[in-house]
């Protein structure tokens, strides 16, 4: 089934702003509710500063010969129609694309008589996938190297396996939040005096990072693995994601298993799904790997994304300042190659698996991902806009991640991930 919906040429009877993340080529999938009927979720796709409720035009019978049934659109997450699979979504986006393009009338005339098209201000958004196991993986070469840098020995920053597999570890599902939902800062051990034992207190060094995450659709059975020429037809869509670190709990905890309470407390995402086919036009080539990989990871074809990232830190009653500027082109290891790795020894993915890029570094010191780099581990504070500094988050700071893609005129973005650090408690 061809996609249609990418067409650079299509614009829509719907006012989109200029530079807009949201023109009618995007389409991403959210769940939202009104503001005058906040307990009452529905699936809604983004066009400009408005959402389409689905579940209206699913009532009104424009998706009558698709496959999907009218309560799906009626729920609390994406994942009842997630499970009608890639080509079916493929279809729905296609034919939302065609009620918005601006020479259907019909539709259009039709609009004045319903409320499917709703300001988005007059909106909730919410988490958009209920999150069944989350995976987060460790693929930005250069942000591998930097942390070896600062932890291990220079000259051999990168661990023997890290050009063999993409490392990956399991997170926790339960503390996944959406945009604007706040973060508490967490306690645990920490060890600040490396000749002391460590005491119990709350983390002083709270960390960003950069990555984009990808959400799939069902995998194959327990036991089956997925390749990479089959693992895009497994994903459903990329959002922005702030994998927010503890770096002191981290540092005392991590040998010799990996990260737990250092990660476990807050994961921020996007609520807006930009779909793998919508990103399509924006394919480009996955870095150089050497040495050669082993046969499973093999893959054709491009199968990285040029995404610009950028975070930027907000501190009260300032001005943001954008601290890092990346692009997910940078990753070493691709989606196709981490969904290949994943399964590879028979473990199933089920829809609405959520896996996280890892911190996303680029070659300069502008790119890099998390504090702990830009701030080379505290040593090169960050002036904000005020004259304080940082060299990690503090209490009611909100960091900002954004990204989108652009070419042939043509502009989708995946609005933005916003999260304020509160204190302790």
């Amino acid at each position: 089934m061809q996609i249609t919906a990418n067409q650079a040429h299509l614009k829509s009877w719907v006012q989109v702003p200029e530079n807009s993340d949201f023109p009618i080529q995007n389409l991403p999938f959210g769940v939202v509710s009104t503001l005058t009927h906040p307990e009452h979720k529905f699936v809604a796709v983004r066009i400009g500063d408005h959402v389409l409720n689905l579940a209206t035009l699913a009532n009104e019978g424009y998706f009558n010969d698709l496959p999907f049934t009218a309560h799906v659109f009626q729920q609390d997450f994406l994942n009842p129609i997630m499970k009608y699979g890639k080509l079916a979504i493929r279809a729905l986006r296609n034919r939302i694309s065609e009620l918005l393009q601006e020479e259907n009338n019909s539709f259009r005339l039709q609009q004045e008589h319903h409320t499917a098209l709703i300001p988005v201000t007059s909106v909730h958004t919410h988490l958009p996938v209920q999150i069944g196991d989350y995976t987060d993986f460790y693929s930005s070469k250069e942000h591998a190297t930097n942390v070896g840098i600062m932890f291990r020995d220079p000259a051999n920053a990168l661990l023997p396996n890290w050009l063999w597999i993409p490392v990956g570890y399991h997170g926790r599902a339960s503390s996944v939040i959406p945009s604007g939902h706040d973060v508490i800062r967490p306690k645990g051990q920490i060890k600040p005096d490396d000749n002391a034992d460590p005491i119990y207190a709350p983390s002083r060094q709270i960390d960003f990072e950069l990555e984009m995450g990808f959400i799939t659709f069902d995998g194959k059975p327990l036991g089956q693995q997925i390749t990479t020429a089959e693992a895009e037809d497994h994903i459903f869509g990329l959002c922005l994601f702030n994998d927010w670190s503890a770096r002191d709990i981290q540092k005392w905890e991590y040998v010799p298993l990996g990260p737990f309470l250092a990660k476990n407390f807050a994961s921020s995402m996007s609520c807006w799904i930009v779909t793998l086919d919508a990103l399509q036009p924006f394919a480009t080539s996955t870095p150089a790997q050497h040495p050669d990989v082993l046969s499973y990871l093999k893959f054709e074809g491009n199968k990285s994304y040029d995404i610009q990232l950028e975070v930027a830190i907000e501190i009260p009653a300032q001005p943001e300042k954008v601290v890092s500027q990346s692009n997910f082109k940078y990753m070493y290891w691709n989606m196709a190659q981490q969904l290949a790795h994943h399964t590879v020894n028979g473990c199933n993915i089920r829809c609405g698996d959520l896996m996280g890029s890892g911190t996303i570094s680029g070659p300069t010191p502008d790119s890099y991902g998390s504090m702990l780099e830009l701030a080379w581990k505290g040593t090169k504070p960050i002036q904000m806009p005020d004259g304080s500094e940082r060299r990690f988050i503090q209490d009611n700071d909100t960091v900002i991640m954004r990204g989108y893609c652009q070419n042939n005129g043509v502009k989708i973005g995946f609005g933005e991930v916003r999260s304020k650090l509160l204190p302790s408690i």
